[in-house]
């Protein structure tokens, strides 16, 4: 099977692309080529791949430090093709953000809703952000949505684009599932600020906060969440095609929300922390 042909099989089956996507829990643009389709070349996809590793294990790296690391292992770079290489990722360092993260011009930017916040109950503030999944010859986008009270990860998409649609059909499942929250954070990306994403936020009147520029740590237990996925999950696994990641990483989450103590939460899971918080809320 091709690159093309690693998450569905058009025309062997009666279903749409779109269905089998769906079926899939992925965006549209997940059923074509993971990554390559943006036309990458396979030097760059290993370098792309090792950037992912060095930041994951220090965030605090910018362009230059890992254009110094990256020579000192033999790869022949400069700053500006790995700084290009980390927006094509989405990545951000505590210092300020890539180009990738910038709003639109015409698209408002919220205040920082959490300084000083006592966050004591599950719904009272959810989060979401998107990291770069590396996938065998490509990569993809995975977002998630998670409750700062439990760390409980409330829903997910996988997308080879970083576009708005996949970040919206993320936050819509877990208003469906879960409720909404009283307040939502994110960063200043593109896919955040849209008119799409804010509009549903505003439509069941959450209120909405962003991290200041070039504030990382401001969305500290999405960074927390995305270490603990490669680690123990995206880097021992090295999948073949975008289908694997989904499996791997459904069952994964199951694994985080349900069974894996959190040392955080008193060895609680996620799930526990979040189910015992649910009849105080409806007490209240």
């Amino acid at each position: 099977m091709n690159a093309k042909r690693a998450l569905i099989e058009p025309g062997a089956t009666t279903l749409s692309l779109r269905r089998q996507c769906a079926l899939l829990g992925l965006n549209r643009s997940s059923g074509y080529t993971p990554g390559s389709a943006g036309g990458e070349s396979e030097e760059n996809l290993r370098l792309m791949h090792r950037i992912d590793e060095l930041y994951t294990a220090c965030p605090f790296y910018g362009s230059r430090k890992l254009t110094a690391v990256l020579r000192r292992e033999g790869h022949p770079v400069n700053r500006k093709r790995v700084r290009r290489l980390m927006r094509r990722m989405g990545l951000e360092s505590i210092a300020p953000k890539p180009a990738l993260s910038r709003p639109h011009p015409r698209q408002a930017v919220y205040p920082y809703l959490l300084r000083g916040l006592v966050i004591a109950r599950a719904n009272q503030v959810w989060s979401s952000d998107i990291t770069y999944l590396r996938i065998e010859r490509g990569f993809a986008y995975l977002v998630a949505v998670i409750d700062w009270h439990s760390r409980r990860v409330l829903a997910w998409r996988l997308s080879n684009t970083m576009d708005t649609a996949f970040c919206v059909e993320a936050l819509a499942e877990a208003i469906r599932r879960y409720g909404a929250p009283e307040i939502f954070n994110t960063d200043q990306g593109s896919p955040f600020t849209s008119e799409a994403f804010t509009g549903l936020l505003k439509q069941h009147r959450i209120r909405i906060s962003m991290d200041g520029k070039g504030r990382a740590l401001d969305n500290i237990f999405v960074e927390r969440l995305w270490r603990s996925v490669k680690y123990e999950e995206v880097y021992p696994r090295q999948y073949q095609s975008l289908r694997a990641a989904h499996a791997g990483l459904a069952a994964y989450f199951r694994f985080y929300n349900t069974e894996r103590p959190h040392q955080s939460l008193a060895n609680q899971t996620p799930a526990d922390v979040y189910d015992n918080s649910q009849p105080l809320q409806r007490a209240a």
